[in-house]
């Protein structure tokens, strides 16, 4: 679905990404992992167009997107959860959601669908609707960004860190709702540094080290691998 061949991106003179080359095959998790400032969320950023690269190519079913605007990427199937959730705070819950769908679709009856389809995900969006996203938990603002990520119908889902900040409760809560989005069969690459939750619902993963990736494989096996247990699950 996704492939990444040797792609180096810099921020001015300073290089993020170093020849970094991954693929994402249809309705797999995958994850990256590695410490802060090794390189995932520019990856992430990369793919959706966020971010330029210097070289290389991203391709996303088959069709070369680098250059095309973000807006056009998301449209396209690629629908990017940031770190940091970014709801709009002071908007309620039903208008965080329905504004995402109405700026990429003009069904209004699919919007209504796919909104019917968040609150089943995540019932307690529901019951929240007409509450403003600044006033919910830390979980439930998550759940928010990750349903406004869906409201696109997205073939690819790119999330960023989504258990940053969450109670222990609640990241075993969102695990088990990330496999339920990719039972739904939505692909998702999963930016973790909980690599313990990352590994546990991944099929394979990437290492990245100072902008280059330095291990890759299924993600079970990795997570037996001496390097991964020392420096990621504290083993």
């Amino acid at each position: 679905m996704l492939r990444l061949s040797d792609l180096n991106v810099y921020y001015g003179k300073s290089r993020a990404l170093t020849g970094v080359t991954l693929e994402v095959r249809e309705k797999e998790v995958v994850a990256l992992l590695g410490a802060n400032g090794a390189g995932k969320s520019t990856t992430l950023r990369t793919i959706s167009g966020l971010v330029s690269a210097r070289s290389g190519d991203i391709l996303f079913l088959g069709q070369k997107i680098n250059g095309v605007p973000p807006h056009k990427i998301v449209k396209g199937g690629i629908s990017h959860c940031p770190e940091g959730r970014r709801i709009f705070p002071d908007l309620t819950v039903y208008e965080n959601l329905v504004m995402m769908g109405a700026y990429l679709r003009s069904d209004k009856k699919g919007i209504m669908e796919s909104l019917e389809n968040i609150y089943v995900l995540f019932p307690r969006l529901k019951e929240r609707r007409n509450q403003k996203g600044g006033t919910l938990s830390g979980g439930e603002q998550q759940m928010l960004a990750i349903g406004r990520a869906l409201m696109s119908d997205p073939k690819l889902l790119l999330l960023d860190e989504p258990s940053l900040g969450l109670a222990p409760a609640a990241v075993l809560d969102l695990a088990k709702k990330i496999r339920e989005i990719h039972g739904l069969g939505v692909t998702v690459l999963l930016v973790e540094q909980n690599a313990h939750m990352a590994l546990g619902i991944s099929d394979r993963a990437y290492v990245f080290e100072v902008g280059r990736i330095v291990l890759s494989g299924n993600a079970a096996e990795l997570a037996q691998v001496d390097q991964v247990k020392k420096a990621y699950l504290g083993i």
